[in-house]
């Protein structure tokens, strides 16, 4: 199958730097088996950063920002109006397309909703201890773009890595499945945390279902639930960053700082299958899933 067509941003670098992941060249033959494994290895990490480009430059201002905010604004509020700029300047340039950007909006809606609950006075689970005036039911509104860079990564990575599904579940599983999860993490607090019986029956879900992706010119192969856990992984060790520098806190967190518990990776990764069943039901990705009879 030949690579997807670019969006052709009108930056000539960015097209110029789209256009050679996207149509990669090959080495001769002459250089050897181990140099193309090393110019394939080099090709998938530049790949990786392209698809993290919202992910990339959102959390250096997340990371760089002083404490006491930039030019007269909180730092919550240079946060969000950060992102609004590079998700305007991702539009206007076509880096994304309307109908890729509606479909990340919808991972605000799904994350401020969340946040919401999870904040709140009788629930606790985690805290934003800085002042905002963007801040909504203790939710500073910066918020839903850490959620919705988790969907821009998936997306372009759809596009530069030439991305296919092959045995996937049928999609009303998929979305039954991605709504209890989502669910279980409100109801966990009232009726009990049914989190691994859901990761079990992602298992039984998604154990013939593999990504091919390419990132070169031959298709690699991986069991998409070990993407699932991958993704996820990467997302835990951006909120250990993110709570090292007091983005927002966990109840243990108040007094000093200490890593993020392990146990968050698998919420991340249950998180992550929310994502692909969003992702997934765009037209042109859609298209590229292979459900079997």
């Amino acid at each position: 199958m030949s690579a997807p067509t670019p969006i052709d941003p009108p930056n000539a670098l960015l097209g110029r730097i789209d256009h050679f992941l996207l149509h990669p060249p090959s080495l001769s033959p002459s250089w050897g088996r181990g140099w193309h494994w090393a110019w394939e290895f080099l090709l998938f990490g530049l790949k990786e950063a392209r698809c993290c480009l919202f992910a990339g430059l959102f959390f250096v201002a997340v990371f760089t920002l002083p404490r006491d905010g930039l030019l007269g604004l909180h730092r919550y509020d240079a946060l969000l109006l950060i992102a609004l700029v590079i998700q305007g300047w991702m539009l206007l340039t076509r880096l994304e397309t309307l109908d890729e950007f509606k479909a990340i909006m919808l991972f605000h809606v799904v994350g401020f909703a969340l946040e919401a609950f999870k904040v709140s006075g009788n629930i606790g689970s985690w805290s934003y201890p800085d002042f905002a005036y963007t801040k909504v039911l203790g939710v500073p509104l910066f918020s839903g773009f850490m959620y919705a860079a988790v969907g821009s990564y998936i997306i372009q990575a759809w596009r530069f890595f030439d991305l296919r599904i092959a045995h996937h579940p049928p999609h009303w599983m998929a979305i039954l499945l991605a709504s209890l999860i989502y669910a279980n993490f409100f109801t966990h607090h009232f009726i009990g945390d049914y989190r691994w019986y859901l990761a079990a029956c992602t298992l039984g879900l998604y154990a013939r279902a593999t990504v091919v992706f390419t990132p070169l010119d031959t298709p690699r192969r991986m069991p998409l639930l070990l993407a699932f856990l991958l993704i996820g992984f990467f997302i835990w060790l951006a909120e250990n960053l993110s709570t090292f520098f007091g983005i927002w806190k966990y109840p243990n967190q108040l007094g000093a700082w200490s890593a993020v518990h392990i146990g968050k990776w698998s919420s991340w990764s249950l998180l992550v299958i929310m994502t692909i069943t969003l992702v997934a039901n765009l037209k042109h990705i859609k298209a590229r899933i292979h459900i079997p009879d």
